[in-house]
Order: structure tokens, then C-alpha cells, then sequence
């Protein structure tokens, strides 16, 4: 891998790299990077899509090799992390305090006094950290109480007029990344630097993107904007003290128009703009520029107000600017806008994302810097192309034909290889996939008792050490109660506790068992004894009526392949080979992954999604997999 990584950098052909769990795949990238970037002075950029791996390259990972490679390359590579300016203090709002708060705010005494303590020992904490970074912090503080001594980078007055800019933060952040041969930074930061237009990152020649599964679901969220009447009227209060009420007043009520819409509205996605709906968004972009205008360029005054119209004309952006490419949607096909409700499904909220960024990443990240990919699950249905149409290459001079799946072949992108360097694991010897081939399909009505059943016979034969992962949180509570009387091992369940907190429990404890949803297939490291059971309840295709995933679909349908295919099994395969991959995180690890859909072994797809995974030792019988969970166990308790 890192001579392919070298020739890689040399040639400038982009290169996508599966290496499994214990390849040591980050060493093999980062040698050949530094050498190149003090060879050539230039700076290499590594993306994450994880804090944990950020931390590993920057704490481990870099600064061995900076000493290991010191006397070779004549001097000590230097290294630095970045991350986006919300995630670092703003000593000027932690001096002068935040804006207004929403006014539901005030009117919640629990939530004010847990807010101040948290704002409190905020101030405090800015007086001993060096660097600002809220990672840093533990424990950690909510989303609100940050909210109150940071901003993003449209609300940020600028290093020359802010009057402790010298003293900033993410400046310094900057500046210290700017002078170093690595940057460690994560896929947002990479996608607002190819996408948004403005440079947060130093000047690079080289990117290397790690956890490379994840650029797309990233850079989509990125790229993803919503618009909701209390945005709006949020808006409309900031600008309400710096212009004439009027014109406030307009976007005001442009605010309720659009939220009395939006709550008689059906969730779900839109592929016609109600005219209702038309004429809010219309409103709301006019009276928005109304307020921009009044505003009027910025002039010189005093901090306070220059920071008020700050604050004021980032939120109006927004708003505008959202309002106008919700308009431009329907007109363009480049775009899905949906309804939906928040996290307690309270506030209707219109949102907005990329039909693809395959073009995008093409174009900006592609077309100017050579790229290495690197994750341990990259080759879908036993290939690249799955991820690279997905990233926007062309498909492979060799690529392995999925029947009705579109290639794209009209794509005429840059030159890439894939290169997979495999795995230290004995997959076939140290692993069993089982799947319960004998239950019946599964349905809408939550898990069948016949799952439950399977689920518990196990957990027993396994005595305990399972990870189960569900398709949704309800499926995974469903379990929990379930169970929790029927089997002796203790079960913990997401959401019961702070997720790290929980794979702590379990990992410390060989006997109990840990249920849970999304996060949970990709960020669970559990070497030895206490996880050698992994259960997956049903193949994770995305749900029929996902707005994105159902768009994506029907795009892929109308250019004449199967965009079930195309989209939801590629989706599906590529959680699935995250799930397995949480079984063997060490040389001596064994167990067994049960799959209980039986649809992958019967359905027309299953070759695809079972090419998908570790090549393990496949069985279909469900005495053969207890009887070697019961000695697996047996073997832990001599």
C-alpha cells in the first residue's frame, strides 16, 4: 500500500485503497505523504470522518513517525489539525456574550439554570486552554451552551476587525496548519474547501481521505440546507434593532406564512412545488433581500454593531439563499427537497441536498489535487465501481458487471486504480457467517417473535458477548425488553446511556451484551473476549420513503438501470461489511456474525451483498452456529 501510495503521489492517478483492520493502513499512507511534502515543501491534507481516528493520527500515529523519520529526511516533519471554526471558543463572544436567545429559551427555568452552569464553566475554561477546541473539553458541554461562545465562520467579524483577533482561536489554528507538512482535518472541513467557494484549508497538492466510506454521506451533509419558519423569524428579530420595523416585519410574517405551510404539509419528499408553498418561499427570498438591503454595506462603527450586523446579515444569507435554491429545485433536477419534522418530530422543516456530488467531487477535488481513498470497506459486490460512481470516477477498465446496474459509463473522469492490500485475519478459520436462511422474511410490524427467538438462543449458546445491530432504534429497544427477562446476560441498549459509555461497559464486561442502531455498525472497536457474537436483525437497505435515497433511486431508473440496485444495495452492502468488520479487531479473535434476513441467501441480490463481505466460513444451520458459539465460550471460561 505505500508504494502504490507513492506511486500514486509521483503519477498524480488517484488511488482507492481497501485495507482491512489491522494493516496498518494509516502508517502506509503517511510515510510516502510526509516524504513528499518535505521533499517538495508542500502540505499534505488527511481527512477523517471520525474524532477517534483524528485523535489516533495526531496523538500515536504522527508523532512517531515524526521521530522515526527525522534523521532520513534531515529535519522533523511537522504536523497540525484543523477543524471548522465552530469547534474552537470565540474569545470575543466568551467577553460580550451571545446574541438573544430564543425566547422558549427564557421561559424554561430547568433549562436556563443547566445552561448558565454550562456557560459558566465555559468562561472558566477559557482562561487554561491553549487551544480552544472543544473536543478538548471533558466532559463535554450541550450544543446550546456552545452555541453561546462560538460562531461560525459567516458570523466571525474577521481577524482584522475583530478586536481580539490576535488572540483567536481558530486563527491560530490556522496559522499553525499552515506552516505544517500534515494536516489532519475531517471530510466537512474537505468539502466546504472544494465546494463552498472560500479556502479553509492551506494550499495542498495531495489529499489522502480516510474512512473514505463516508465522503459521500459527509460531503452531502454538507452540501444539505434547511429552512424552517422559526429560521426565519430568528432572522427577522437579529435584523429588527439595526433597520426600519417595516421591512422586518415583512420577513416576519413571511416566516409564519411559511410555517402555517409547512405544518398542514405531509412529511416526505417533493417533486412539485406546491404553488402555496411557491409563493411562501417567494416572500420569504424577497423580504429577506429587503432586509439585506436595508442593512446596506458595511460601514465603519463600533464593534458592538459591527457584530450585530454580522450576526444579522449571516442568518439572512441563509435564508435567502436557501430560499432561492428550494425555487431553483424543481427547474434544475439537481437538487431533493423534502418536508420534514425535527429530532421529536415537533417542527415541519424544509430541506434541500444534492441529487449526486459525484460531479462536484469530480470537478473540485479531483480535478485539482491527486487522491487517495482509503477505508477497509471499499470493494462492494467484490469491486470499486459501486464507490467510485458514487465519488464521481469512471468505472474501471475491468468492472465487474452487476445485472441492471448503471456504470455511467459517459463519465469521462480522471484516471484512477484500486488496489484491495486484504487482511491479517484468517477470515475463514476465525469467523462463521450465519444466516438464518429457515426464518421467514421481515415485515413493517416490528421484529417477529421467530427473531426473538434466534436472537436468544444466541446470546445463551454464546454466553453473553454479543453486539446486536438493529435496523432502527425501535427494533433494538424491542429487543432489549424482550429479552432483558428471558436470558440471564445483562443487556445495555443505546440510548440508555452516552453511547462511549456503553461500549465501555460492555467491553469491560465478557459477559453482557450491547443493542443498538446506526453509530453502532461503524464505531464499535471491541478486541478479545467480550464480542464474539454480532447479530444484524435485517439487511439495512434505506427506508422506501428516504427522500434521498428515493430520489437517487428513480434518477438511476430513468437513465435506464436499477436503481435499487444502483442505490439501496450499495447502501446496504456497504453497512453490512461495516457490521461484520466489528467482529475480528485482533489476531486472536473469533466468533461468529448472524445475519437473520434470509432474504441474503435467497434473494436475487444476496451475491452481491454476501460478495460484500469477509470471506468467512458461511453455514445455514443454526445447530452447527450454536454448537460453535458454545465452545467458543467454553474455551473463554477454562
Amino acid at each position: 500500500m505505500a508504494e502504490a501510495v507513492d506511486r500514486s503521489i509521483r503519477t498524480g492517478e488517484h488511488l482507492a485503497v481497501q485495507a482491512g483492520t489491522g494493516t496498518g493502513k494509516s502508517l502506509a499512507y503517511l510515510v510516502p505523504s510526509i516524504r513528499h511534502a518535505v521533499a517538495e515543501n508542500e502540505t499534505v491534507v488527511v481527512s477523517t470522518a471520525t474524532i477517534a481516528l483524528q485523535r489516533q493520527l495526531v496523538d500515536r500515529d504522527l508523532p512517531r513517525l515524526a521521530n522515526a523519520l527525522k534523521k532520513e529526511l534531515g529535519r522533523e516533519p511537522t504536523f497540525a489539525i484543523l477543524k471548522g471554526r465552530r469547534n474552537y471558543l470565540c474569545m470575543h463572544r466568551v467577553h460580550n456574550g451571545a446574541p438573544e436567545e430564543p425566547e422558549d429559551a427564557l421561559f424554561d427555568p430547568f433549562a436556563v439554570s443547566k445552561l448558565g452552569r454550562e456557560v459558566k464553566r465555559l468562561h472558566e475554561w477559557s482562561s487554561d486552554t491553549e487551544t480552544g477546541d472543544r473536543d478538548e473539553l471533558v466532559p463535554g458541554v450541550s450544543e446550546h451552551a456552545w452555541k453561546q461562545v462560538s460562531v461560525t465562520a459567516r458570523e466571525c467579524l474577521g481577524v482584522s476587525k475583530c478586536p481580539i483577533g490576535s488572540d483567536c482561536f481558530a486563527e491560530k489554528a490556522r496559522a499553525q496548519a499552515g506552516k505544517a507538512d500534515v494536516v489532519v482535518t475531517n471530510h466537512a472541513m474537505l468539502a466546504i474547501d472544494a465546494l463552498e467557494g472560500y479556502q479553509v484549508l492551506p494550499e495542498h497538492d495531495v489529499a489522502v481521505i480516510d474512512e473514505a466510506h463516508d465522503l459521500v454521506d459527509r460531503v452531502t451533509s454538507v452540501a444539505t440546507e434547511e429552512l424552517t419558519g422559526a429560521s426565519i423569524s430568528i432572522a427577522a428579530r437579529r435584523c429588527g434593532r439595526l433597520i426600519d420595523q417595516d421591512v422586518a416585519d415583512r420577513l416576519a410574517e413571511a416566516s409564519d406564512g411559511l410555517a402555517m405551510i409547512l405544518e398542514d404539509m405531509p412529511a416526505g419528499r417533493l417533486d412539485e412545488l406546491p404553488r402555496a408553498l411557491a409563493g411562501a418561499l417567494a416572500a420569504t427570498r424577497d423580504a429577506a433581500h429587503m432586509c439585506m438591503s436595508s442593512l446596506g454595506p458595511e460601514r465603519k462603527e463600533d464593534v458592538e454593531g459591527a457584530t450585530d450586523r454580522k450576526l444579522a446579515m449571516s442568518l439572512l444569507e441563509e435564508v435567502h439563499d436557501c430560499a432561492v435554491r428550494i425555487l431553483d429545485a424543481f427547474g434544475e433536477e439537481r437538487d431533493v427537497v423534502w418536508v420534514s419534522g425535527d429530532f421529536n418530530q415537533k417542527t415541519p422543516a424544509l430541506r434541500v441536498a444534492p441529487l449526486g456530488v459525484g460531479g462536484l467531487l469530480r470537478e473540485r477535488l479531483f480535478g485539482k489535487r491527486t487522491t487517495v481513498l482509503t477505508s477497509a470497506t471499499l470493494t462492494l459486490g467484490g469491486a470499486f465501481d459501486a464507490m467510485a460512481r458514487q465519488w464521481g470516477l469512471p468505472p474501471s477498465e475491468q468492472v465487474k458487471k452487476i445485472e441492471g446496474a448503471a456504470t455511467d459509463k459517459d463519465i469521462d473522469g480522471p484516471k484512477w486504480s484500486g488496489l484491495d492490500v486484504g487482511s491479517p485475519f484468517e477470515h475463514r478459520t476465525s469467523g462463521i457467517l450465519y444466516v438464518a436462511r429457515h426464518l421467514p422474511q421481515p415485515g413493517r410490524d416490528g421484529l417477529p417473535k421467530e427473531y426473538l427467538d434466534e436472537i436468544e438462543e444466541l446470546v445463551n449458546a454464546a454466553g453473553g458477548r454479543a453486539l446486536g445491530l438493529f435496523s432502527s432504534t425501535r427494533a433494538a429497544k424491542a429487543a432489549t425488553e424482550a429479552l432483558r427477562d428471558k436470558i440471564e446476560y445483562p443487556i445495555l441498549c443505546q440510548g440508555d446511556d452516552a453511547t462511549g459509555l456503553l461500549v465501555k461497559k460492555f467491553a469491560e464486561d465478557e459477559r453482557t451484551c450491547l443493542f443498538g442502531t446506526l453509530s453502532l455498525w461503524q464505531g464499535v472497536d471491541v478486541p478479545g473476549p467480550s464480542l464474539q457474537l454480532v447479530i444484524m436483525d435485517r439487511i439495512p437497505f434505506p427506508r422506501p420513503d428516504d427522500p434521498l435515497a428515493s430520489a437517487r433511486q428513480k434518477a438511476v431508473n430513468s437513465r435506464g438501470g436499477n436503481g435499487f440496485l444502483t442505490v439501496a444495495a450499495t447502501h446496504a452492502a456497504l453497512l453490512l461489511a461495516q457490521g461484520a468488520g466489528r467482529l475480528l479487531r485482533s489476531m486472536s479473535d473469533k466468533g461468529v456474525v448472524a445475519i437473520l434476513d434470509p432474504r441474503l441467501a435467497t434473494a436475487r441480490y444476496g451475491g452481491f451483498l454476501r460478495a460484500s463481505l469477509p470471506p468467512f466460513w458461511t453455514t445455514y444451520d443454526p445447530t452447527v452456529v450454536r454448537a460453535a458459539l458454545s465452545r467458543l465460550d467454553a474455551a473463554q471460561t477454562r
